[in-house]
């Protein structure tokens, strides 16, 4: 099979390792791709949201499998290009990808189906919005931008103050653009936090093993929200026991949802979960593989994902026997300095092998280029070094130690992902 893969990260480098394990991957392509990709699989020129080029670089190239992995070209309708010209992909449609794309409408489904989440209002007008905050005098409170924010766009106040800031910020000074023409403000939950991705094919769901993401950029948890810095896999706050409850109350539910709304869901369904007191809840649905969870939950992955994705695409997916490694998995992000705000780019990375990897660790590129030979820094999180191991701790240790013999100017990770609560 000739595959193509849309993206440009850390999780499109990640799904391209996996894929290129399976008998039936012949060629694979990306479209743009990075440096590190580029090791992997032959890049592309095309921008992940050029649907029509996209669609055309498939069709010339006889494209057995489309796999469009971000959340823009998913939700601008990618697939449903594809799938008009005859040609399978793997992802949602546009309708289904809205999950993501307007948290007003998850919430709204989440209301309207009785799937556990936080207490929200939604709201269109700014000054009605501040009213709300000032009445419900509630803090920690959280508002979100409607729309796709670059996994941004959501805003913790700590005062009512900075609430109102928050309102502002997105709704009058357009931070993160039309994203934020509706927001919702909902109550903050408070509990370990879980990332479970899941395959299904809209009829059927098949959880993947757990993992848990470090959003703040520095430790402790501390400093801005990033798009995250690093993973573990399995997450030690998901026991079989809430597995199960999220499988029944959660993962089940949204997916029966979906169909009834006449959005079948096709492809990975990602579920933010907090484990609060009162049970999981759902923070937030993707409609596609989370970044950086994709780099640990890949790794454990035994079946062929190629066979995963054509049963998906075939509907068929309970006629899959999705087997995982035991063990764990973890990944460290190292990122440029001034991350997640402004940093350089251009700086030659030293330590990686001829093949971008380290011996001992898998080397996801999320941010790289590679000019004269040389590898080099591209964006805000560069690396995601990753180890597999029979313990989490055996597995970091080995993550860490391959992070150490890796070095470019500013480059910032943290220290103590898989130690914190």
């Amino acid at each position: 099979m000739k595959i193509l893969m849309v993206g440009s990260g850390g999780r499109e480098h990640a799904l391209i390792k996996k894929l290129i394990e399976s008998d039936k991957c012949d060629k694979i392509y990306c479209a743009p791709g990075n440096g590190g990709i580029s090791k992997d699989a032959e890049c592309v020129n095309i921008g992940a949201m050029d649907i029509e080029n996209m669609v055309k670089f498939a069709k010339d190239n006889a494209i057995d499998l489309v796999f469009v992995a971000p959340d823009d070209p998913l939700a601008a309708g990618m697939v449903d290009a594809m799938e008009k010209e005859g040609i399978r992909a793997f992802g949602p449609n546009a309708n289904a990808a809205v999950i993501e794309a307007s948290k007003v409408f998850s919430k709204n489904l989440m209301k309207k189906y009785g799937i556990p989440t936080a207490k929200y209002e939604v709201f269109d007008d700014p000054k009605k919005a501040v009213e709300y905050i000032e009445s419900e005098n509630t803090v920690p409170v959280v508002v979100k931008a409607d729309g796709l924010a670059l996994g941004k766009g959501v805003i913790i106040a700590q005062t009512i103050e900075d609430a109102k800031e928050a309102v502002k910020s997105i709704m009058e000074d357009k931070k993160f653009g039309d994203s934020g023409n509706n927001i919702v403000i909902e109550e903050f939950l408070t509990g370990p936090e879980v990332s479970v991705l899941a395959f299904t094919d809209g009829k059927v769901v098949k959880p993947m093993v757990s993992s848990k993401d470090h959003k703040r950029a520095y430790d402790n948890d501390e400093g801005l929200n990033t798009g995250g810095m690093g993973t573990v896999s399995p997450n030690p706050y998901y026991t079989d026991e809430i597995a199960k409850e999220c499988y029944d109350t959660i993962f089940v539910p949204t997916i029966k949802a979906m169909e009834k709304e006449g959005r079948p869901f096709k492809g990975c369904l990602y579920f933010g979960l907090m484990i609060t007191p009162n049970g999981p809840k759902v923070i937030e649905y993707n409609a596609r593989f989370g970044d950086p969870e994709a780099q640990v939950v890949l790794p454990r992955l035994k079946t062929d994902l190629v066979d995963i994705c054509e049963a998906i695409i075939d509907e068929r997916l309970a006629d899959v026997d999705i087997e995982w490694y035991d063990g764990a998995a973890a990944c460290v992000v190292m990122a440029s300095g001034g991350y997640p705000l402004s940093y350089k780019k251009g700086i030659e990375i030293t330590g990686l092998d001829e093949n971008g990897g380290v011996d001992g660790a898998i080397v996801y590129h999320a941010g790289t280029k590679l000019e004269n030979g040389k590898m080099l820094t591209n964006g805000g999180r560069v690396l995601g070094v990753t180890a597999k191991a029979d313990t989490l701790d055996e597995a970091l240790d080995k993550a860490y130690k391959a992070v150490k013999s890796i070095s470019f100017d500013g480059a910032h990770y943290r220290t103590d992902i898989g130690r914190t609560k």
